[in-house]
């Protein structure tokens, strides 16, 4: 399958490292033009140097904005005003026991996680609606099915991710804009790479190693027994934004390595 995206351009929320830069990297590689965004300057020109190495007919883009704010928002809004392929892959996590986490955080996560994707979607979907193609992709996560009891506020987001996504499809049927949720499972991110760090120095093992054995240990239904790569996650995103998956909206697709136990979702 040759997934070429050349003349479409694609907007990736959280996009200067992890899951979020993976994905531009698949995104780039088939051709399309990629604008990534950052709140740091620093990291947004590290991202855009590794992205423009590759190659790709397409160009590259970057925008210094807090897309998890209406002020950051706009700012790529008036950089960036149409997108055909938008991915909505902003997010913060952490292990906070749910009697120690506070409104404010509930409403930070909340600020971030869910409405940053409202706000994208609802700018940039109508254009797509006009000329008549259109992906629209919710980065969600294995634990908005499978609440987990340690990251209760950040499980509750990407429930909300996925009645967003849904809804959203079906209020764009038949405009020939698809709108999909994607529910990675544990990955070995820089941010899970940072989680496990102490652990894996006190055990002796690898960051590698020490994620697997997380996910053997806090995860054991996984199928794999590992964490996955950011570039698998990635895999399944360029395809949901290619022309291929053009029959395929109002789903949520797992890459979560078997963590969830269901015939279904």
């Amino acid at each position: 399958m040759n997934i070429d995206l050349g003349g479409r351009t694609a907007i990736i929320s959280g996009s200067t490292g992890g899951i979020g830069l993976a994905i531009a990297r698949g995104l780039a590689r088939a051709h399309a033009d990629v604008v990534i965004a950052g709140r740091s300057q620093k990291s947004l020109d590290a991202a855009l140097a590794e992205l423009r190495a590759q190659g790709g007919r397409g160009q590259v883009h970057g925008v210094v904005a807090d897309l998890g704010t209406a002020a950051g928002a706009d700012t790529l809004f008036a950089a960036h005003p149409e997108a055909d392929i938008l991915v909505n892959n902003l997010g913060i996590y952490d292990d906070v026991d749910f009697f120690e986490v506070p409104d404010s955080e509930w409403s930070r996560f909340y600020e971030t996680n869910v409405l940053s994707g409202v706000r994208l979607a609802r700018h940039y979907a109508p254009g797509m609606v006009d000329k008549g193609w259109g992906r629209i992709l919710f980065i969600s996560s294995e634990s908005g099915v499978a609440i987990p009891a340690d990251m209760i506020n950040y499980g509750v987001t990407k429930s909300a991710n996925l009645a967003v996504s849904h809804g959203l499809a079906k209020r764009l049927a038949g405009t020939g804009v698809t709108v999909n949720a994607v529910l990675p499972g544990p990955t070995l991110t820089d941010g899970v790479a940072a989680m496990v760090a102490d652990a894996a120095k006190a055990s002796g093992r690898s960051i590698r190693e020490e994620a697997d054995h997380f996910v053997r240990t806090a995860r054991p239904s996984s199928i794999i027994q590992r964490a996955a790569e950011v570039d698998e996650v990635a895999h399944l995103v360029v395809y949901l934004a290619s022309p291929y998956s053009s029959a395929t909206t109002g789903a949520a697709l797992r890459v979560d390595g078997g963590v969830v136990d269901s015939l279904a979702i």
